[in-house]
C-alpha cells in the first residue's frame, strides 16, 4: 500500500468509439473526440459533479474526428483544436460548440494527431498547431493565420510518404527556438529544428511510432518518450546529440500488447503512464545516472541514459486504451477512453512520495 493506487473514479459508456479524450484546463470538465457508428464525428463535453460525469454538450458534425489539443490557446478561452477523418483542422469554443471558429483543408486524408504549444502559458513564442496525416505531410499552423501553415514537411525527394501517427512539439523555452518530433507507420521518428527549419536528427524504431511526448515543452529539450506497435517504448535522453550515436537511448517492453500512449505528469516531468492494447495501464518512473554525458576517446560526447522502473499495473479495460490525459490542475486526476466505448476518470495516488 505504499506504492501509488491507480482508482477508477467514474465511468461513462458512450454510443460511440472515441479516440480521443482531453481534460479541459481549469475546470472540472472533460471532452471526449470520436466517431458515431454512422461515421459521423462525435464532440462530447462531461463536467465531474458529485462523483458523475454529466453531459455539457453533444455536438455532432459531418465528419469523425481522430485527435484533439487546448496546446495553442490561451488560458482565459480554451479553445479545443482538433483534427477529423476528413483531413480538416478546425478549432471550438467550447462555450458554444455547435460549429467551428476556424476550419482549414488541412490534409488530403485523415489527421490522425495533432499538438500544439504557445498556448495555456506552455512555450514561448506563438501559438502553433501540428498536424501529421495518412497523407505523408506534417504541417504547422498559426491559428491567427487563416488557409496557409506556416510549415509544411514533406518527404524527401524519390521517398514514398508514411503514414505519419503521432507529432509532438518541445525545445520551446525563448520566442526563437522551437523543434517538432513526428513519427510514422514504418517505425521513423524525425525531429525537426523549426528554427534553422533542418531535420536535427533522425531513427527508425522497428515498429509504428504510436505516440510521442516531450517530458515539458517549455524547456530545453530534456527527455522524449515514444510508444510503439509490438509492446515497446523508449526514452531518449535528447539534451546530447552524437553525431554518428545520436540519442543515448532506453529500451523497455512493459505491455504485452501494442503501447498506444505515453503521458509525463505535469506537476512531476518524471513519471508517466503507458497505456496497453490489452487495456492495462502501467506507471513508471525515470531516474537520472550520474553522470548524462561521457566522453569517448576521441574526444566527443554521447548522453547516456538512466532507467525506468513501473510503480503500478493495472488493467482497467478488455479493450486497448487508446488516449490519456492528466489534468494540468490536480495531481494524480486523470482521463482516459478505450475502443470499448468508455470513458474513465482514473486518480492515481501518493504521486508526491515517489
Amino acid at each position: 500500500m505504499d506504492k501509488p493506487q491507480v482508482l477508477v473514479y467514474v465511468e461513462q459508456s458512450l454510443g460511440y468509439s472515441a479516440f480521443d479524450v482531453r481534460w479541459v484546463p481549469r475546470s472540472a470538465k472533460v471532452v471526449a473526440l470520436g466517431s458515431h457508428p454512422r461515421g459521423t464525428g462525435a464532440l462530447q463535453v462531461y463536467e465531474l459533479n458529485d462523483g458523475k460525469l454529466e453531459l455539457v454538450h453533444d455536438v455532432e458534425r459531418p465528419k469523425a474526428f481522430k485527435c484533439g489539443t487546448f496546446g495553442a490557446s490561451s488560458l482565459e478561452e480554451r479553445h479545443l483544436c482538433v483534427g477529423d477523418f476528413d483531413g480538416k483542422m478546425e478549432i471550438y469554443d467550447l462555450q458554444s460548440p455547435s460549429g467551428p471558429i476556424y476550419s482549414v483543408k488541412a490534409h488530403s486524408q485523415i489527421v490522425n494527431t495533432i499538438d500544439g504549444v504557445g498556448g495555456l502559458n506552455i512555450g514561448k513564442g506563438a501559438p502553433e498547431i501540428a498536424t501529421g496525416s495518412r497523407d505523408g505531410l506534417v504541417k504547422v499552423w498559426d491559428p491567427r493565420q487563416k488557409d496557409r501553415p506556416v510549415v509544411t514537411i514533406e518527404p524527401k525527394e524519390g521517398e514514398q510518404g508514411r503514414d505519419c501517427w503521432s507529432v509532438a512539439f518541445g525545445d520551446s523555452h525563448s520566442t526563437e527556438d522551437r523543434t517538432l518530433c513526428a513519427g510514422f507507420d514504418n517505425g521513423d521518428v524525425k525531429m525537426f529544428d523549426l528554427r534553422t527549419m533542418a531535420v536535427r536528427w533522425e531513427t527508425n524504431l522497428q515498429n509504428g511510432v504510436c505516440s510521442l511526448e516531450f517530458d515539458r515543452k517549455d524547456i530545453q529539450m530534456n527527455k522524449l518518450l515514444a510508444t510503439t506497435l509490438e509492446s515497446k517504448f523508449y526514452i531518449f535522453d535528447v539534451r546530447t546529440l552524437h553525431p554518428e550515436k545520436g540519442f543515448a537511448k532506453l529500451v523497455d517492453q512493459g505491455h504485452k500488447s501494442t503501447v498506444w500512449c505515453g503521458r509525463h505528469l505535469p506537476q512531476d516531468r518524471d513519471v508517466f503512464v503507458t497505456t496497453g492494447g490489452n487495456g492495462s495501464l502501467m506507471l513508471w518512473k525515470y531516474s537520472y545516472p550520474q553522470s548524462r554525458v561521457k566522453k569517448l576517446d576521441d574526444g566527443s560526447e554521447v548522453g547516456v541514459v538512466g532507467t525506468a522502473v513501473p510503480l503500478q499495473n493495472t488493467t482497467l479495460a478488455s479493450q486497448p486504451i487508446t488516449s490519456f490525459c492528466w489534468s494540468p490542475d490536480k495531481t494524480g486526476l486523470s482521463v482516459c477512453s478505450g475502443l470499448d466505448q468508455t470513458i474513465r476518470v482514473v486518480i492515481v495516488t501518493k504521486l508526491k512520495t515517489v
